[in-house]
């Protein structure tokens, strides 16, 4: 992760705040910091593009471009919108009128004003680009994923081509990377920015190893910089696009569009104090549809948290655990006589007490990991969250229909039975908590916990459902379970809103603005 520094915006704002660029992004970046550790999101490197190893590879690469014979100066004029760091096409305008009451263009897609701009700046030829880009796109159809982005970048390339102005004026944006050779000119903000990807590899030494295996997370509104632009530039430095780009769309709140003006920009601080961590990402991990915008409102949130996290999930984890059902706190021991084992779910259940349901909820569990890893694979996180919402209910149904508490321990036969019941149930959880563990990191630990779960046995690797309905030993069967680790989650509501929530969310986001 990392902060994108450079640029007319940047410039502006920090002249407009009163202090010098490098200081208005070393706060910005700080409060980018703590928003991901807020929001329990690790890196592995936070790079900055004012950094000089960015700035190192910025101007290396610049000179591959110049050696490939791709750039050159000429004349560029244009509308150019300053928020968007980006010249923008006729047809992406629409007419308006400014807070003075004077007519004006902005952009179609933001809003944002645009002026007209008229300079010499370096040129990429882009238009030499179109026939390499269309045959890595027909030589990978899953570059860039969803479909739908993918049909989009193919629409954009049978359109017109121009080619890019990769350079502005340095007297006009003096906060930026100077062209090498040329200090009249600065580097496109764009150019300097993408080029980060490489850089943070150690580019232009030590990217090897990891080029071109990477794979991009991105906005559908950068969507043409990323999917166009980027990889036509790496193909003129001589190296390959990106194994993929991983497009995501938008959040609307309650079916409009985010918008300062209309005053319902939603700041992810006070819903992580709202919500909890686990809470708000489990939502929009859970809601969040990469190739469509998705609706938020309070209601949703609470709504859904409630039912899956702290119904669902955590009232069978108490339920299964409770001293009443389990006085030994122990992982109990499997039956196989009253859980035999069945080619078919469809089967009669035979001498066994299970029934066909929990045959099917057998199998579900035993599918789920490979499921769920696929899913994650192709950044379809919300249906691998679907997936385990189902088995959850299925495990809710299968403990209801059994109804441990009601079975009698003092007689032989039953507690067997009873036993087989909270092994399945537990073994289910296990299961669950350890496939939700990038999701919700802190319940997941919770659940594992009580499960007596230990560090070295939470990964997906290795994971087996139910070994001994196979026949195999379990780790896990007589193991002392952990302590009480309480309520897995609490339920939203009116309370949630008190001092403790809040406190984890002190630095309000609009100063990341």
């Amino acid at each position: 992760s990392g902060t994108d520094e450079h640029g007319l915006k940047i410039q502006q704002a920090a002249a407009a705040a009163g202090t010098s660029p490098a200081e208005l992004c070393q706060r910005v970046s700080g409060l980018f910091r703590q928003a991901l550790t807020r929001a329990g999101v690790a890196y592995t490197d936070f790079i900055r593009t004012s950094e000089p190893r960015h700035q190192r590879a910025v101007r290396h690469f610049w000179g591959a471009l110049g050696d490939a014979g791709v750039l050159y100066k000429g004349s560029y004029e244009g509308w150019y919108c300053t928020p968007e760091e980006s010249f923008l096409p006729e047809s992406q305008l629409a007419e308006r009128t400014d807070s003075q009451g004077r007519p004006c263009k902005v952009s179609l897609e933001s809003g944002h004003e645009v002026h007209w701009t008229k300079e010499e700046n370096y040129m990429f030829r882009l238009s030499a680009f179109r026939d390499p880009l269309q045959n890595w796109l027909r030589d990978n159809p899953r570059a860039i994923v969803p479909q739908p982005f993918y049909q989009r970048v193919l629409r954009w390339l049978d359109g017109d081509l121009p080619d890019l102005s990769v350079s502005r004026e340095r007297s006009r944006l003096h906060w930026g990377i100077p062209v090498p050779g040329d200090p009249s000119q600065t580097i496109y903000v764009w150019v300097d920015a993408l080029v980060n990807y490489l850089s943070v590899l150690g580019y232009p030494e030590g990217h090897g190893p990891w080029w071109p295996a990477a794979h991009h997370v991105v906005g559908k509104d950068i969507l043409k910089f990323h999917a166009l632009y980027w990889p036509a530039l790496l193909l003129a430095a001589g190296l390959q696009p990106p194994e993929r780009i991983l497009v995501h769309s938008h959040w609307t709140v309650r079916g409009q569009k985010m918008s300062k003006s209309l005053g319902n920009v939603v700041e992810p601080g006070p819903c992580v104090g709202r919500f909890g961590v686990d809470g708000f990402r489990y939502f929009l991990l859970r809601q969040g549809v990469p190739e469509r915008d998705c609706d938020y409102y309070e209601e949703k949130v609470v709504k859904l948290v409630n039912s899956e996290l702290a119904d669902a999930l955590g009232g069978l984890l108490n339920r299964s655990t409770a001293p009443s059902i389990n006085p030994s706190n122990t992982y109990p021991r499997f039956s196989e006589p009253c859980f035999p084992k069945v080619l078919d779910c469809r089967e009669p259940k035979g001498a066994g007490r299970a029934c066909a349901e929990d045959y099917e909820l057998v199998a579900a569990v035993a599918a789920l990991p490979a499921q769920v890893d696929g899913y994650f694979q192709s950044f379809q996180i919300y249906k691998a969250l679907e997936c385990i919402a189902q088995c959850v209910r299925q495990t809710n149904g299968f403990f209801q229909r059994h109804r441990p508490w009601k079975l009698e321990r003092r007689e032989a036969g039953e507690r067997l039975w009873l036993d087989t019941v909270l092994h399945v149930t537990l073994e289910c959880l296990r299961v669950y908590g350890t496939l939700l563990q990038p999701v919700v990191p802190r319940a997941a630990d919770k659940l594992l916990s009580r499960l007596a779960v230990g560090p070295g046995e939470r990964g997906l690797s290795g994971l087996t459902f139910l070994p001994r309905y196979d026949g195999k030993p379990c780790p896990f069967e007589g193991r002392q379970l952990g302590p009480d680790t309480g309520v897995l989650f609490h339920r939203l509501g009116k309370l949630e809103t008190g001092k403790k929530r809040k406190q984890e969310a002190q630095v309000p986001d609009k100063q990341l603005l």
